[in-house]
């Protein structure tokens, strides 16, 4: 490597360290859970994980994934359209197809290839993308790899987002993205309100529903269905690594001519090896559990409650909402960095957020609420935040 270049890492480096927002890898000595390991450590409290339905560690998810793995093959070794398509890949499309109320559904690796292989696939320079300015990083870069003018609208404001519509007016297409959750924030979008205006001005409507797809709305179908959207959506893109098992995959789902476009000209499909079968066969369980019953949402919603509730009462500022995302605002790079370390040092594993994962002066620990916790883990963590509060004031 040149000496200049090696400098000038060394310096950017130097940089982020002094900032408070270097992001350290603490290594997991255990599997996933609401209580884990790190390294030689104690054990602790996990609440950070995007497992919000527990299904990470659930073991008739683990038996599945054995299964197919004895079944199926440990992977593919190929992409799906030379010879990396088996049955239980189809199943597992035909099945998500079925839960979200689509007409099709396509697999990819992660939600982020499915983020990044959309937009370029559907839209030419001729076309028109709006997109919430808090839209999760993957469909910000999908969005760059296409040729289409970006317009980006104030986070649910249904007023900007029709004055960038008109904007666009000139364009050949118009496509609205939207997360269905905020990951940052907790924030669930306003899909009534876009569909409205996406029907008046015959707009294409996409939606990343990563963080809600399992477990909001009345079957767990997600975004769609808990704003009463659904059929209005065109596209839903999701992920297979929070609550649908937390493992990894991704996919897009939706019109079924959007569909079998993307599997003719999406890059990361047609260039990324086909999803593992073991992971294949581990959602296919995961799928059947949540149309089976509603106690895991049910438990999730209850514990999301108790501790909003709980956090407010110890004066927290906690960003509104009924997600399990739950952002405690710290304001300082550093503090939250602090406030993370000393949480750890009493057995709670939270981690700070800070820039460039948000906004500078918006530093904050997400904590994130399972179904999994016991009531008696979660009133563990209240009185860690309570106890650090007191030290870093």
């Amino acid at each position: 490597m040149q000496k200049a270049f090696a400098e000038h890492l060394e310096s950017q480096l130097a940089s982020i360290r002094a900032a408070g927002t270097y992001k350290r890898e603490r290594v997991i000595a255990t599997p996933q859970g609401t209580t884990i390991r790190v390294s030689d450590g104690k054990p602790v409290l996990n609440l950070c994980a995007n497992n919000y339905l527990g299904l990470a560690q659930h073991p008739a998810v683990a038996a599945a994934a054995k299964e197919a793995l004895e079944k199926w093959g440990y992977g593919m070794a190929s992409v799906r359209f030379i010879c990396g398509t088996q049955g239980v890949h189809k199943q597992l499309e035909a099945k998500l197809t079925e839960f979200l109320g689509t007409e099709d559904t396509i697999l990819y690796s992660s939600c982020f290839d499915a983020n990044g292989g959309l937009f370029e696939t559907l839209l030419g320079q001729e076309d028109a993308v709006i997109s919430d300015e808090l839209n999760h990083a993957s469909i910000i870069d999908g969005i760059r790899l296409c040729k289409a003018q970006r317009f980006r609208f104030r986070n649910s404001d249904m007023a900007d987002l029709e004055a960038k519509l008109k904007e666009a007016s000139g364009a050949r297409f118009r496509l609205i993205a939207t997360d269905g959750v905020f990951s940052m924030d907790g924030y669930i979008a306003n899909l009534a309100g876009i569909c409205d205006l996406a029907d008046k001005y015959s707009a294409i409507v996409m939606v990343d529903d990563s963080h809600a797809v399992g477990f909001m709305g009345q079957h767990g179908r997600g975004t769609h269905e808990y704003n009463n959207v659904m059929g209005r959506i065109d596209i839903l893109t999701g992920t297979l690594g929070k609550a649908l098992g937390g493992a990894s995959g991704g996919y897009t789902s939706g019109r079924k001519e959007i569909i079998e476009l993307l599997r003719q000209r999406s890059r990361p499909y047609l260039f990324s090896n086909t999803l593992a079968p073991a992971i294949a066969g581990a959602s296919l369980k995961v799928l059947e559990l949540l149309t089976r019953s509603t106690e895991l949402r049910d438990q999730l919603e209850e514990n999301t409650r108790f501790f909003r509730g709980e956090m407010n009462k110890l004066g927290f500022t906690i960003l509104p909402g009924s997600h399990p995302i739950v952002p405690v605002m710290l304001g300082d790079a550093a503090l939250a960095s602090r406030f993370a370390d000393a949480m750890l040092q009493k057995g709670v594993y939270v981690i700070g957020f800070s820039y460039p994962v948000v906004p500078t002066g918006k530093a904050r620990i997400r904590t994130q609420i399972s179904a999994a916790h016991t009531r008696e883990e979660l009133t563990r963590a209240l009185e860690a935040f309570a106890q650090v509060k007191t030290e870093l004031a």
